[in-house]
């Protein structure tokens, strides 16, 4: 089967950011709390197949997430960052592309930290408990530059994920071109904020010492930064500006 070229890609990110930008806030709140959800969930997959399986293990687990974003339909703060593509080519605002980032990401919040408790309540993360611990202090513990650049890195990789996506004509082409690019990150230890809303309350929970600032300050905002470097220029810009068609 067929898929898109790079510039037809484009026009296809810039009409669905155009799409994105016009959601209503509640619509915003409740698909951005399904993506912080199923990301979640595949956190808790990832930090078992790790504590069984090994890092690698951990790592091929984890894309199942974007790929429920991709296929499920939600809206996922990260991925969202290729909505630039659409405010470049004039047709969103810039307050309509800060208005969708923001309630996103606050629906992520939302989402990730409900099937956090549940998961932490339930249980389901005691065996696994001492790395939780360890991998939120060691991801706080990052100074601003490692976190910032960890973000870059990750968010440049979940961006052409999805970018590789919207290529795809079919629900396993789909699946297939978000797995080895998440996968990849994961492996190489990126810093992803939306996963991030699950380590490090699961690690608080099972006992690290980390306040909401140190969260806060040392890991979520430059990790944000970070990963709208990577998705929003290092992605939507550079793809927009080398192979957007002009007109005959």
């Amino acid at each position: 089967m067929s898929i898109l070229s790079p510039s037809e890609i484009n026009q296809k990110a810039i009409e669905i950011g155009t799409a994105k930008a016009n959601l209503t806030i509640p619509r915003m709140l409740i698909l951005g709390a399904l993506a912080g959800a199923f990301i979640a969930a595949a956190g808790i997959g990832a930090v078992l197949a790790t504590k069984y399986g090994g890092k690698l293990a951990g790592a091929c687990v984890f894309p199942a997430g974007l790929a429920m974003v991709v296929v499920a339909g939600s809206e996922l703060f990260t991925g969202n960052s290729l909505m630039l593509a659409a405010y470049l080519d004039h047709k969103i605002s810039l307050g309509g592309l800060l208005r969708n980032w923001a309630f996103v990401l606050f629906g992520n919040l939302l989402g990730a930290l409900f099937v956090t408790i549940i998961a932490s309540a339930s249980g389901v993360l005691d065996i696994a408990s001492d790395s939780l611990v360890a991998t939120a202090t060691a991801k706080v513990d990052l100074t601003f530059y490692e976190a910032l650049f960890r973000g870059i890195l990750c968010n440049f990789l979940v961006c052409i994920a999805v970018w590789m996506s919207f290529a795809a004509n079919s629900v396993a082409g789909k699946i297939l071109a978000v797995f080895f690019p998440v996968m990849l990150f994961v492996l190489c230890g990126f810093e992803h904020s939306v996963a991030n809303l699950f380590y490090v309350p699961a690690g608080i929970f099972a006992g690290a010492d980390i306040t909401i600032a140190d969260f806060i300050l040392h890991n979520l905002l430059p990790v944000v930064l970070g990963n709208l470097i990577g998705g929003a220029l290092l992605v939507s810009a550079a793809y927009y500006f080398t192979v957007k068609k002009t007109p005959a």
